[in-house]
């Protein structure tokens, strides 16, 4: 009994090693695009695209589209949220500043945008994939997911939107905060010698 114990860990141990080789090229590429955001974002778009496309030349599997738009709406609401909610948690490090006095504090996500981008990204791949299975393709009158859809998207939004307001955060930085105080003429003339 403990000899096959042995001989099957044994016969696994090349397995793990060429699956463990494989994970780890492709963290290695998938690290290396990291700092390259709008090539990520736009290979997203093609394959999307690519979805689209199937989705409506098989003028099916509505419900997985439906499925894949609620699980994109839950991974938008953590992309918009912050990592402390307000009115959630108390806590005593960094939080929201809730008035114009309060210390600057940058604005951390739920859900960081890499993992935004990767999360949105293979669930397109993997419901691109459910598209060549036909036990997927369940027979439903789409116009009907879609208005539930809108529906929930508009509600959701409004919350979100509201709480945005409630608390005083925008989700989105839009360049680098500059200092804007009174120039003279004086001073402006002699900028040229600062370069």
């Amino acid at each position: 009994m403990d000899g096959s114990g042995g001989d099957s860990g044994s016969m696994a141990t090349p397995v793990q090693k060429k699956v463990h080789e494989a994970w780890r090229v492709y963290q290695y590429y998938l690290d290396k695009t990291t700092p390259h955001s709008t090539n990520r974002w736009i290979g997203t778009l093609v394959v999307f695209l690519i979805y689209c496309l199937r989705v409506y030349s098989i003028q099916g599997f509505y419900i997985i589209s439906y499925g894949l738009g609620i699980y994109l709406l839950n991974l938008l609401i953590g992309f918009l949220s912050p990592l402390v909610d307000p009115e959630l948690e108390v806590t005593d490090g960094a939080t929201l500043p809730t008035r114009g006095s309060d210390e600057f504090k940058p604005f951390i996500r739920r859900l960081p945008e890499f993992k935004f981008w990767y999360s949105m990204t293979k669930a397109f791949c993997i419901a691109f994939l459910m598209t060549f299975f036909s036990v997927f393709d369940v027979p439903v009158f789409w116009p009907i997911l879609l208005c539930y859809w809108v529906v929930l998207f508009v509600l959701t939004m409004r919350r979100q939107i509201a709480h945005m307001i409630k608390h005083k955060y925008i989700p989105f930085s839009i360049g680098k905060q500059k200092y804007s105080g009174r120039r003279s003429s004086a001073s402006s003339s002699s900028g040229s010698r600062a370069d």
